[in-house]
């Protein structure tokens, strides 16, 4: 089913509570939340697997955890650092996404963002400096449709 809402947008919960968060889906009408974090557990109350799972159920909102989405632990130091180790990170990052499991999972999503809204879900408030942002560019890739001129049979 198609709604008038799709799409795939980022979304960090660094400064948020778990009621602004949830408040926040709602308004932008997303329909599943794709955690990316490697391993979904947050010391911010709400925000691991089990209860985020359950609160956006309580509003009709799906969850998936996708661990192969995952930035690793010793990956994540270079989004903090300046532009040569973020740039370096994100291409470590980059490359992980070729593996078999990652691309079918961003084939997949890429496919069901064309018919729901989906946010695509980290800690990191500032996207640019977060993995969920190269996710995202991957996802576009596999979505951009190009118009070209068609030849005719004769």
């Amino acid at each position: 089913m198609i709604t008038s809402a799709a799409g795939i947008v980022g979304v960090g919960y660094e400064s948020r509570t778990l009621t602004e968060f949830v408040d926040g889906l709602l308004a932008d009408g997303v329909g599943r939340l794709v955690d990316v974090r490697l391993t979904p557990i947050s010391r911010k109350p709400g925000f691991s697997k089990t209860a985020l799972s359950r609160a956006l159920s309580e509003v009709g909102i799906g969850y998936e955890h996708r661990p192969e989405l995952g930035n690793p632990k010793v990956n994540r130091a270079g989004f903090a650092g300046d532009r040569d180790q973020l740039d370096q990170a994100r291409r470590i990052y980059a490359d992980m996404l070729r593996l078999p499991a990652a691309v079918q999972t961003l084939d997949s999503l890429a496919a069901r963002s064309r018919e729901e809204l989906i946010a695509v879900l980290c800690f990191e408030a500032d996207q640019a400096r977060c993995h969920r942002d190269v996710v995202l560019a991957e996802i576009a890739e596999r979505t951009i449709t190009a118009v070209g001129s068609r030849s005719r049979a004769r």
